[in-house]
Formats: structure tokens, C-alpha cells, sequence
């Protein structure tokens, strides 16, 4: 299912691209001379892993920082329409309940999701953090393409993404009862990149006005690699700030 997905998503992509190329018509077209061509994209909002067995147990709300440098090319038949395209970095980070322990640095090909024993000591504060490099790609549609920032605007595409890093951080050790062991500001990070998916996809869809939209995203690949422990999958949603 999600090779067909991506496949159909491809085909709609260079469909567009194809599009963009052609022979203008007679009809008329809106004055796009003074409309930047390329432009910063930046999104923030929250994320959740969704799918997941009861072992993953997650903890308040994670949140996603995106930025990208995009290239916007208007379609030469119609361009109320473009295809955009760009490179830049998403990140992920996901906050733990402080019952489950996230084991990073284990040496066994399995990431595990440790459930802590009521006496146990434990970090109060624990989060899994995800880099990824990204080629985001659009399909989008401006009411105003002339005027961008008095425009309906809406977009639907995919991002193709390549593991930079994977880690944990986690804060204040305590005793089971809440007792801080080494201090509030004692801070644990373990990064290891082995046991997640190191080539990420992403659906991806906007709607707004003017410069700012809501964005959605959903992974459909998962967040750790095949074998490698449970398997599920993330969902963003935010908002994104962008000229175009």
C-alpha cells in the first residue's frame, strides 16, 4: 500500500512538472513578474506516535521545528497552479512518560521501551528527538497567485528525508517518591542513530492565508526500523509560515 501511495504521489508530482513546461495558452494569465521564485518555509506545531503497542507510552505533547529553502515554479497553462520544491531539515520530539525507561545505548538489536518497576528510580523528563535532512516537494494553488499575500493558498505533496541524528535527552534523576538524586539541572543525552528509519516519507498537506497555513503531515514510513522494535508511526500537525 505505501509503494502505491508513493508511486500515484510521483506520478501526480512529475504530472505537474510536465504541466509547468508546456506551451502557454491564449488565455489570460495573471502578472507573475513580481512574485519571488524561491523563499523560506518554516513550520512548527505538535506531533504524536499513533499505532503503537501499549509499551510505547508517550507523555504530554511533542512537537516538530521544520525549515526549508524552496523553489516555486508556476505552471505556464494555468498558474493559479506551481510545483515547489526544496531542501532543508525537519525535526521530532516525542516526551516519554517518566515510567518508561527509552534504552539507546544498549548493545541488542531491539530498542526497548522499559517499563520501571513503582520503586525504581527514574528521569522526570525523558523525550526521543529525530533530525532528518529533507527534499520536500508540493503540488499548490493560490486563489491571487499574483499577490500571494492576499491568497487562499493550498498544497498537498510528500518529504523524501535522510537520518541526521537520533537521541535521547533526559533530565533530574530521581527516587521513585520525586526525590532529585543529582540536581534538577542533571541532564543524561545518548545519541544513536541504529534503530531508526533512516529513510523517512511523509505525505504532507496545507491550507491557509497569506503567510501563514496549517500544515498536517503523517509518516508513512515507521519511526524505528523494521526489527528494530515496536512499530508505529507519526503524526504533525502545526502551522507554517511562508511568502508563498
Amino acid at each position: 500500500m505505501k509503494k502505491v501511495i508513493l508511486s500515484l504521489l510521483t506520478i501526480l508530482l512529475f504530472s505537474g512538472l510536465a504541466n509547468a513546461q508546456t506551451v502557454p495558452t491564449e488565455k489570460k494569465m495573471a502578472d507573475l513578474s513580481s512574485r519571488p521564485a524561491d523563499h523560506l518555509l518554516i513550520q512548527f506545531g505538535a506531533d504524536s506516535w499513533i499505532g503503537g503497542p501499549d509499551s510505547v507510552k508517550t507523555s504530554g505533547t511533542g512537537r516538530h521545528f521544520n525549515v526549508y529553502f524552496m523553489l516555486d515554479k508556476p505552471f505556464r497553462t494555468n498558474n493559479k497552479f506551481s510545483l515547489a520544491y526544496g531542501l532543508g531539515f525537519g525535526t521530532n520530539n516525542q516526551y516519554i512518560d517518566k515510567g518508561t525507561y527509552v534504552d539507546l545505548a544498549q548493545v541488542a538489536n531491539s530498542i526497548r521501551f522499559k517499563k520501571l518497576d513503582s520503586i525504581a528510580n527514574r528521569f522526570d523528563k525523558q523525550k526521543v528527538a529525530t533530525v532528518y535532512l529533507q527534499v520536500p516537494a508540493e503540488l499548490r494553488y493560490y486563489s491571487n497567485p499574483a499577490n500571494p499575500a492576499k491568497s487562499w493558498k493550498f498544497a498537498a505533496g510528500l518529504k523524501v528525508g535522510l537520518l541526521f541524528k537520533g537521541s535521547t535527552k533526559m533530565k533530574d534523576y530521581q527516587t521513585f517518591n520525586g526525590t532529585s538524586l543529582y540536581g534538577k539541572t542533571y541532564v543524561q543525552k545518548i545519541s544513536n542513530k541504529r534503530f531508526f528509519t533512516s529513510n523517512d516519507i511523509s505525505l504532507t498537506a496545507r491550507a491557509g492565508y497569506g503567510i501563514i497555513s496549517l500544515n498536517v503531515g503523517y509518516s508513512v514510513t515507521p519511526v524505528l526500523r523494521d526489527g528494530y522494535g515496536p512499530s508505529f508511526n507519526r503524526l504533525s500537525v502545526g502551522l507554517s509560515i511562508s511568502g508563498l
